[in-house]
């Protein structure tokens, strides 16, 4: 990486809250925290969008789309925090995540798979997107709101994703997470 990321000593205001939620969490702060931390306020502003799509979507749900953009990016980073995430959050577990890294999506509800079909193609080829796409959406029972926050979900983690990879940040064990579903999520975001 050819940023020089702010040492923990250095960081102050949010991106100190930044670096103490790493270390709390898993020990370490993680390199994708430490890239994030050069503009904090940017950060800040990326969290409070997240912060506005979860109460309609769900974490469940958020999750879905975050998970399906990620593996059409190729997003090491956030195939394994998001991982990680979605088996806290009883979205799948280890071996659904394992299937997922191989396409098997048959952990997901038909309303989450409509999902990550719908985030995968916003990040790979947004300008064949139709109502269609939408329309399958409203069949599983989502509103309004709800398909728009599941677009901004999705296009918020190929903001994130897409920084990432630009940056070219190491990639980061992710503890906790189960180490084949690890190495399965790694091995996919290199295809």
């Amino acid at each position: 990486m050819i940023i020089t990321v702010p040492t923990l000593a250095e960081v102050t205001g949010h991106a100190a809250d930044m670096y103490a939620s790493d270390m709390s969490d898993d020990g370490f702060v993680h390199t994708y925290t430490q890239a994030m931390a050069i503009n904090p306020e940017a950060h800040h502003a990326f969290e409070s969008l997240i912060r506005a799509l979860v109460p309609s979507l769900g974490v469940r749900n958020y999750e879905a789309a975050t998970l399906g953009a990620a593996r059409a990016i190729g997003s090491a980073h956030c195939l394994l925090a998001h991982g990680r995430k979605s088996v806290n959050a009883g979205l799948t577990d280890a071996a659904g995540l394992r299937g997922f890294a191989h396409d098997d999506d048959s952990a997901f509800t038909d309303a989450e798979r409509a999902i990550m079909r719908f985030a995968a193609k916003l990040s790979s080829a947004p300008t064949t997107m139709t109502d269609a796409d939408s329309a399958e959406l409203r069949t599983h029972g989502f509103s309004d709101r709800q398909i728009v926050d599941i677009t901004l979900a999705a296009s918020a983690r190929n903001f994130f994703s897409r920084a990432l990879l630009a940056l070219v940040v190491p990639v980061d064990d992710m503890p906790g997470l189960d180490p084949d579903a690890a190495e399965a999520l790694r091995a996919r975001a290199v295809r």
